[in-house]
């Protein structure tokens, strides 16, 4: 019988990622609490603070413009192609 696996919402996943980093619960307490395998609460927390850096930076905003507009033309060309008989 195949295990599905269990998807949690990114909001939960932050807050638990937020509690470990705060360090006021060791991440087995968090995983008896949350029913989530400490290992998974430690590479949340790694996720987090990768990407803790790039949050306020500007680049980002730009870097998502960026790709919306390429996403824009691509489409522009799908539809294009589409309309040739």
């Amino acid at each position: 019988m195949p295990v599905t696996r269990t998807r949690y919402p990114s909001d939960f996943k932050a807050r638990i990622a937020l509690e470990a980093i705060k360090g006021n619960k060791t991440a087995s307490q968090l995983a008896s609490e949350y029913g989530v395998h400490s290992t998974q609460i430690g590479q949340w927390k790694k996720q987090l603070l990768d990407e803790l850096p790039t949050i306020f930076s500007a680049r980002k905003a730009q870097d998502h413009q960026q790709q919306e507009e390429l996403t824009a033309q691509l489409y522009q060309q799908i539809g294009q192609l589409k309309s040739l008989p």
